[in-house]
């Protein structure tokens, strides 16, 4: 009998990738909020987390699921930092109330986590083993979250970074990709360093979990340390555009509202061995986006 899977937060980037992959294997049950996909074979459920979060108990006790998957967040790091109380709602007491009920369905919580709980020290890839001390509020908030999930010793919480994919939602390949299409500059960030992620990656890798029934912490994300403009400029010479409308800066150039760390790359090795399984690294990841954007 195929699992019962319910998403918090399923018409994002993640979700709904990951709802084309797992929707053969598993009975699929998503909310969303103002979005909604309209995924064939499953049920898309409508709930603001933030103003009804008190229908959470009966969402989860009427469908049952074997496996909870939270991605509900905040996809803004300046937006957490300029309004803390939302962002401590959703991503901690709302992921409390998800977790606490999801005990008593004996039902499995996955929740998707970032990078950004790290300091950001430069050389260095971090494994689930390093210290987390974030900067920013974002991080601060997906910490608290976490602990929260792995106090029940069945869950799983999965670290990411800079998802990317051919999709109408990933955010740093489409506006690199439009402006450079219609010959406008982009100012992407020489000085931050994190490890893309191939969403469709990400999608597989969390099949394997489920099917597996792993539990603990892993970091998840694509095998190639790098900055954003140097992704940019990989993507540019894919796709055939003129590279020369890339214009690097610093942060002390281009000021954000939060506080960024220097770079966050991500060890993913503990989570490959576990499934077997291999993410890819950043040429892989862009070809496979190219072969998408085609039709392939």
């Amino acid at each position: 009998m195929k699992k019962k899977i319910l998403i918090f937060g399923g018409s994002g980037l993640v979700g709904s990738t990951f709802i084309n992959y797992a929707k053969d294997f598993f009975n699929i049950s998503y909310t969303y909020n103002t979005n909604n996909s309209k995924i064939d074979n499953t049920k898309s459920l409508k709930i603001d987390l933030l103003s009804d979060g008190e229908k959470i108990p009966t969402l989860i006790k009427q469908n049952n699921p074997d496996v909870i998957v939270h991605m509900a967040a905040f996809p803004s790091v300046d937006f957490c930092e300029a309004n803390r109380e939302l962002a401590a709602e959703l991503h901690v007491n709302v992921t409390k109330k998800i977790v606490e009920h999801a005990e008593l369905n004996n039902s499995k919580v996955i929740f998707l986590s970032t990078d950004a709980v790290f300091q950001g020290e430069l050389n260095k890839k971090y494994t689930e083993d390093d210290l987390t001390i974030p900067i920013n509020y974002y991080g601060v908030t997906k910490l608290d979250a976490e602990k929260v999930v792995l106090e029940i010793s069945n869950n799983i919480v999965i670290r990411t970074s800079v998802i990317y994919g051919w999709h109408a939602k990933s955010r740093f390949t489409n506006w690199i990709l439009d402006r450079l299409k219609d010959k406008k500059t982009v100012d992407p960030f020489i000085d931050q360093f994190n490890c893309p992620t191939l969403v469709d990656d990400l999608a597989k890798s969390m099949i394997k979990m489920i099917d597996l029934d792993v539990s603990g912490l892993f970091h998840a994300s694509g095998k190639t340390c790098m900055n954003r403009y140097d992704f940019a400029v990989k993507l540019s010479k894919k796709f055939g555009y003129d590279e020369n409308l890339i214009v690097p800066v610093t942060s002390k150039e281009k000021k954000q509202e939060a506080p960024r760390p220097n770079s966050t790359c991500l060890d993913s090795s503990k989570l490959e061995k576990t499934i077997d399984f291999q993410f890819s690294d950043i040429d892989d990841g862009i070809s496979f986006i190219l072969d998408k954007s085609r039709g392939c």
